[in-house]
């Protein structure tokens, strides 16, 4: 059985899929775009694995498998505590604050002028070694020419756990205090595999159940094969506050900004192509 889940967005367990044209085109159906996964050796080259087979677990190794049908951020708008019908949803990506970046803020707004947002953090799993072998003999079993030295290529990849989950929940606690301050709401999208760990490897003994009054909360989704496709769907939901999440670290985090800093950046960035899609 091939180690690779995904390739470009196609389930690997259908035969039937077409992987040479994807192969071509090289596009990512979550983004619409070109995928951003390159070889460092040619970065005209994109990897294209969007999941891997690991320990019998279909593992989601790109962010960006994570926006199917927006749907992690449908997920997130009962957070919009402020939001009213008639306002616009903007989903900004990438917004600077104290602590580093967050990937995305969900904003509520009328004629461009904020009225609530929230921020919105994907991590999916770092893998150790190399999918590329893996990558080149699931193509060559497709019948598509590849390197032969690729195929002789004996390394493998692994899943590096603990310090994915560390990286985050630091980043996480670095920007738990700006939200708490601000009284808005910070949620972090990951999947079940790497939720399970995060509490079987980190103290999460005090962090359960969900309070919408949080300003930390945690969405965790199930993978598994529908309809012949591998699909998102939500699993379990926990939220706690800038204390919990130190609880499970050990640290202190002093990162605060004021309301209107972060309200002039997003208004700034309020334009169509931000606007939020909900669709097929």
């Amino acid at each position: 059985m091939s180690k690779i889940s995904e390739l470009f967005g196609l389930y690997c367990q259908n035969s039937d899929l077409d992987f040479k044209t994807a192969l071509e085109t090289q596009g990512c159906p979550f983004t619409g775009k070109i995928c951003t996964k390159m070889r460092k050796s040619n970065p005209d080259v994109k990897i294209g694995t969007c999941s891997v087979k690991y320990q019998n677990q279909d593992v989601i190794i790109c962010p960006f498998r994570l926006l199917e049908h927006n749907q992690i951020f449908i997920d997130c708008l009962h957070l919009l505590t402020m939001h009213e019908p008639g306002n616009e949803l903007y989903l900004v990506p990438e917004v600077q604050i104290p602590g580093g970046h967050v990937d995305y803020f969900l904003v509520s707004a009328k004629n461009k002028k904020v009225k609530d947002f929230i921020g919105i953090e994907l991590q999916t799993m770092d893998t150790t070694g190399t999918v590329w072998p893996e990558r080149q003999k699931f193509l060559n079993e497709c019948g598509i020419v590849v390197d032969p030295s690729d195929l002789e290529n004996k390394k493998t990849f692994g899943m590096n756990w603990k310090m994915t989950l560390k990286t985050i929940l630091i980043q996480m606690h670095h920007k738990s205090e700006t939200f708490e301050h601000l009284n808005k709401h910070l949620v972090l999208i990951i999947q079940e595999p790497l939720f399970e760990h995060m509490i079987s490897d980190f103290n999460f003994t005090s962090i359960e159940g969900v309070r919408l009054g949080d300003p930390i909360h945690i969405h965790s989704y199930s993978f598994s094969e529908q309809d012949n496709r591998l699909r998102l769907s939500l699993a379990n939901r926990v939220s706690t506050d800038s204390e919990g999440i130190a609880n499970c670290l050990g640290l202190n985090a002093e990162s605060k900004v004021e309301l209107q800093d972060i309200i002039r950046l997003l208004e700034s960035k309020l334009t169509d192509i931000n606007r939020l899609h909900i669709g097929i």
